[in-house]
C-alpha cells in the first residue's frame, strides 16, 4: 500500500470540515468514497469520490483501506465494529463510544483483525491547547495547584441536528464538548483518582444535558472542566495556577473558522491565532504575553499515515480515548448519586 484509500461514513459537518479537506490534500491519502443515503453532496466538491448508498455496500469495497466513522455518537460502536470486521483500519470521531465496555470490545476486535483503530481527538492540536501544554511542560508555574478548562457558548436555541437533541445514549454536552475537555485534561495531567460532577439542563424545551461542571481529583491538585450554553461574555478557556504563578489563555484556535470559509489546511499561516489572543503568564519574576503555538489538525492525519504505512505509534490510541469515556461515565454516576466516584 502506497496510498491510503479512505472512505467517510457521512458527509455532514464533520465530514465536510474536519476530515475531507485533510484527506484530500494529504499525499498519503486518497479520498476514495463517502456514504450518503440519498444525496451526492461530496461529489460536487470532490468529483472523483465514489458515493455509496449503504454502509454494507461501502465495506464490501476491497479497495478501501481506512474508514472514518463520523456519524452520530450512538452509531459509533456498531459502525466501527462492522468496519473492523471487514478488515478496515478505522478512525472514529469523538466520543469513541458511549460506554467503556463498548470501547474495550472494539480494541480487542482491532487487535484480533490486526488493523489500526484511532479516535479523532483533534483538539489536541488546537493552537490554544498546544500553548497551554508548552507552558506547563516548561515548569514555569511550579507545582500545579488548580486548573480550570472551559468550553462555553452562548447558544440558547436547540440544534437543528435532531440527533443531538434527542435523549438517547451518548447525547448531550458532556459527550459532545466534554470529551474534548476530558481528553485535554488527561493529556496534561493523566488519569485522576476520583470524579465529582454536576450536570444540568438550562435551555428552554431541551431534553438533553447542556451544562456540566466536572471536578477531577489528583494527589496534589484539582482540575475543573466546565461548559455552559449561557456564557455571553467568554471566560478564559484555560486558567492554570501553580506555586510560582498563573497562566490564562482564551479559546481562540481559528482552524474551524478557516475550514468554514473553505480555506484549505495547506494555506500559509494556517492555524495562526491573532497576536491579540496571546495568553498571559504571571509568575513570581515576570508578567508577559506568551506567543501562541500554531494549530494544525493535519498533525493527526500525518500520524495516521505513519501508523498505517510504517507501523508507527498512533497519534491518538483507542486506549486513551477509552479513558475519556471512563471519566464521562463516572461523571454521570456522580451526578445521579451525588457523590465522589473513585476510579
Amino acid at each position: 500500500m502506497t496510498t491510503i484509500n479512505t472512505a467517510l461514513c457521512s458527509y455532514g459537518m464533520s465530514g465536510h470540515l474536519f476530515h475531507a479537506p485533510f484527506v484530500d490534500i494529504h499525499p498519503d491519502f486518497n479520498l476514495y468514497g463517502v456514504f450518503e443515503r440519498t444525496k451526492n453532496i461530496a461529489e460536487q466538491k470532490y468529483p472523483t469520490v465514489k458515493t455509496f448508498r449503504s454502509l454494507e455496500e461501502m465495506l464490501k469495497d476491497e479497495a478501501i483501506d481506512l474508514v472514518v466513522v463520523n456519524t452520530p455518537n450512538i452509531t459509533h460502536y456498531d459502525y466501527t465494529k462492522k468496519a473492523l470486521e471487514a478488515g478496515k483500519h478505522v478512525v472514529v470521531e469523538k466520543p469513541f463510544t458511549v460506554t467503556t465496555k463498548e470501547a474495550e470490545e472494539l480494541i480487542a476486535l482491532a487487535e484480533k483483525q490486526n488493523v489500526k483503530l484511532s479516535v479523532y481527538h483533534n483538539r489536541r492540536w488546537d493552537s490554544d491547547f498546544k500553548t497551554v501544554q508548552k507552558v506547563i511542560a516548561q515548569g514555569v508555574l511550579g507545582d500545579i495547584v488548580e486548573a480550570e478548562l472551559h468550553y462555553d457558548r452562548f447558544d440558547p436555541d436547540l440544534s437543528y441536528k435532531t440527533h443531538k437533541e434527542t435523549p438517547t445514549e451518548g447525547v448531550g454536552s458532556l459527550y459532545d464538548l466534554g470529551s474534548h475537555l476530558v481528553d485535554q485534561a488527561l493529556q496534561l495531567f493523566g488519569m485522576p483518582n476520583s470524579v465529582f460532577a454536576n450536570l444540568d439542563v438550562f435551555r428552554k424545551d431541551s431534553k438533553v444535558g447542556d451544562y456540566f461542571d466536572v471536578k477531577l481529583y489528583y494527589d496534589s491538585h484539582y482540575v475543573n472542566l466546565k461548559s455552559s450554553y449561557f456564557v455571553r461574555e467568554p471566560l478564559p478557556a484555560y486558567s492554570i495556577h501553580g506555586t510560582e504563578g498563573s497562566f490564562v489563555k482564551s479559546k481562540a484556535d481559528i482552524q474551524e473558522t478557516e475550514l468554514q470559509k473553505e480555506i484549505k489546511p495547506n494555506t500559509p499561516n494556517w492555524g495562526k491565532e491573532p497576536e491579540s489572543e496571546r495568553g498571559l503568564l504571571h509568575t513570581l519574576t515576570k508578567k508577559e504575553l506568551i506567543e501562541t503555538e500554531q494549530g494544525d489538525y493535519m498533525t493527526y492525519y500525518n500520524g495516521i499515515a505513519e501508523a498505517i504505512l510504517n507501523n508507527k505509534p498512533l497519534p491518538v490510541t483507542a486506549e486513551e480515548a477509552t479513558q475519556v469515556i471512563t471519566i464521562i461515565e463516572a461523571a454521570f454516576l456522580s451526578n445521579s448519586e451525588k457523590r465522589v466516584i473513585t476510579l
